[in-house]
């Protein structure tokens, strides 16, 4: 599985991207997909998921009710909308793919491939 993530940016606090991941080389319909984030110095951590039917999501505490994850399995992409965005979360934000299990899952342990991150930097 192949993971191109993009969108990243600089925006203002307050402003709004949207993450893009397209991904590529196994039915993209069957897996789990979730968007994770590592700033400098700290762990990453989980941000967002969808499951293959897109009928179950899970956010971070942090980004619920700012932050929509969605997919669009024709296209074989799943996208992260970022509104009312704070310099808190300024990160590298990776997409990663979980081929096992039938809910999604916070653990970054359990995916099975990843993106190469795409920057995302909020200025204050």
């Amino acid at each position: 599985v192949q993971l191109q993530a993009s969108g990243g940016g600089l925006v203002q606090a307050g402003g709004s991207l949207r993450l893009s991941c397209a991904a590529s080389g196994r039915t993209f319909s069957n897996v789990n997909m979730a968007w994770f984030r590592q700033a400098p110095g700290k762990e990453r951590e989980f941000v967002a998921a969808i499951t293959r039917s897109a009928v179950s999501t899970s956010y971070a505490d942090s980004v619920k009710g700012r932050f929509t994850i969605s997919r669009d399995n024709a296209k074989n992409t799943v996208a992260l909308q970022m509104n009312s965005l704070k310099p808190e979360d300024t990160a590298v934000y990776y997409c990663a793919v979980e081929v096992h299990y039938i809910s999604v899952t916070r653990n970054p342990e359990q995916y099975d491939y990843w993106g190469q991150g795409t920057q995302v930097t909020v200025s204050s």
